[in-house]
């Protein structure tokens, strides 16, 4: 059996009580003065999709969930695995069984304990067509024996592979061995939710007077569309090494507002609009910052029966892809340190290698070109122009993109591309109900491997939009998820997409925040910006 063994506490408590400074010695540096006041405020873009951890589907609001749930692992400042509820795990020799061991102090908020029951219960319902999961899919893609049966509804939730051997230990069957499954755990669908709570309040669990919850956290308010609290939670395990004590999320669609209540004190954290970071990095050095993050930012044909019918031309799809001007884009535009995109999946991604397609080493001109040919070899042009709607979720900064888009394409091609923006919520159920002809797509990484974009494209993916199905990308990412070597695989998985062109990588991300020099331990070193409020401070000014 190969071990995850216990991580040893940099500092041990003594059975005296210990005040604030004392308690944070373990993620504080030596000789920080911490802020009276330990309330972190921050921006959101839009109001999140849920805060049942089954549910959630967008990056804010798995922001929040982290905070009120915590699964079998977390992560450290650079993104390596650390005990959550589990202390550790053992997996069998022939990598297909996973067993952890819960720590026996873990407590809901509500005091009762968090028991390996909690994981099976969470696990099943994620599974079940019933719960109608956004992220059922996931369950499958973590390849747990009889995932796929329970989600296409031809087996029982209770024959998924997971069992409780006893409430501090947590058994997982696989059907085939997947070398980054730990990795997997991090990630909210994987969360433990109380079944009684659930079973009692229905759809109104989630509300700060019904929730409970077993992270650092509780909901102690929310304003759907302006702001959520959550205040530290009494009951949570290591509530004792936990500094912030409470953090609050603002809703604030408009980057510029954003930005003007940041410098005018009100938030610790906000993003960068789009094409200032130049300016506001030389007036504040030590505020604004620029890292690589897991994510990627493009544009999703709608492929599907109720898209257009050019989009089925490959050439019409390749022709627009082509005819964007990344640099353009990421040093005109954003501005923030962003790399333009050629491959659907980062470089950022542990592991992978992108591979040297041809339009990447091409001059805009020669791409450009190309373009022109395609399109006229479509049918499109002066006498039959290309006209088509692209749709983007409200943001000054997708605005600006889906702008730029257009007019390219309208200078090089002759495209009427008509723009049509959407409040968040809506957005996601038109996109994912294929009501829409092109339509911006992001996709943070829910684990530091590739398979995490180019699962995207698999044919049965939740998140494939545009219902793309290419039946070599299917068998090739199925190899992959055991393969050694994913290299050879992976490559021609992005020169199928560069050939069929589903989608338009515009740019891989960066995190491009304003961050209040008074708030310490933010992780810039974890591309997957998978942040716990209980890992920051307040620094005394």
């Amino acid at each position: 059996m190969t071990k995850f063994t216990k991580m040893t506490m940099a500092t041990l408590l003594t059975s005296t009580m210990l005040t604030g400074a004392a308690m944070a010695e373990s993620h504080v540096p030596e000789g920080v003065t911490l802020a009276e006041d330990q309330t972190f405020t921050y921006r959101q873009l839009d109001e999140f999709s849920s805060l049942d951890p089954q549910i959630v589907e967008d990056v804010d609001g798995s922001d929040v969930v982290r905070d009120l749930f915590e699964g079998l692992m977390n992560q450290e400042a650079e993104g390596n695995l650390v005990p959550g509820v589990a202390t550790g795990y053992e997996v069998s020799d022939d990598k297909m069984t996973y067993t952890f061991t819960l720590r026996d102090n873990a407590k809901w908020s509500n005091g009762d304990p968090v028991t390996a029951g909690d994981f099976v219960y969470a696990w099943r319902r994620a599974a079940d067509p019933e719960t109608a999961s956004p992220y059922q899919w996931f369950i499958e893609l973590m390849s747990i024996e009889g995932g796929a049966e329970v989600i296409a509804g031809e087996a029982e939730p209770d024959t998924l592979g997971v069992t409780a051997i006893d409430d501090t230990t947590l058994e997982v069957k696989l059907s085939a061995p997947l070398p980054y499954f730990p990795q997997m755990t991090t990630h909210s669908t994987t969360f433990p939710s109380p079944q009684k709570v659930i079973e009692e309040h229905g759809d109104d669990w989630t509300k700060p007077e019904n929730i409970v919850s077993n992270g650092a956290y509780v909901l102690t308010e929310h304003l759907p569309g302006e702001r959520s609290v959550r205040e530290r939670n009494e009951m949570y395990w290591d509530n004792e090494n936990t500094v912030i004590d409470k953090t609050v999320a603002m809703v604030v669609n408009d980057e510029n507002v954003a930005l003007t209540r940041y410098l005018a004190g009100e938030f610790d954290r906000t993003d960068i609009p789009a094409g200032q970071y130049p300016r506001l990095k030389e007036e504040y050095p030590d505020e604004a910052v620029s890292f690589p993050r897991l994510c990627n930012y493009y544009y999703t044909f709608n492929v599907s029966d109720s898209g257009p019918e050019a989009f089925k031309d490959v050439n019409v799809r390749k022709a627009l892809a082509l005819a964007v001007d990344r640099d353009i884009i990421v040093e005109k535009v954003m501005q923030g340190g962003q790399p333009p995109a050629y491959t659907f999946t980062p470089a950022a991604v542990a592991g992978f290698e992108p591979p040297a397609l041809d339009w990447a080493g091409m001059t805009q001109a020669e791409r450009d070109q190309m373009a022109k040919d395609l399109l006229a070899e479509a049918g499109y042009g002066p006498d039959n122009p290309l006209s088509f709607e692209m749709v983007y979720n409200t943001s000054d900064a997708h605005e600006k993109v889906a702008v730029a888009l257009s007019q390219m394409w309208k200078q090089k091609l002759g495209v009427q591309a008509t723009l049509a923006n959407m409040e968040w919520k809506v957005f996601l159920e038109e996109r994912g109900n294929q009501n829409f002809e092109l339509a911006r797509g992001a996709w943070c990484g829910d684990y530091n491997e590739a398979s995490t974009f180019l699962d995207l494209l698999d044919s049965a993916s939740g998140y494939n939009d545009g219902k793309f199905s290419n039946e070599r990308v299917d068998a090739l990412l199925d190899e992959a998820k055991t393969s050694d070597d994913t290299t050879p695989l992976y490559t021609e998985v992005e020169q199928i997409l560069y050939d069929e062109m589903p989608v338009i990588p515009i740019y891989h991300y960066a995190g491009v925040y304003m961050l209040d020099s008074d708030l310490g331990g933010w992780p810039t070193g974890n591309v997957e910006q998978n942040w716990y409020s209980k890992d920051l401070y307040k620094i005394a000014e």
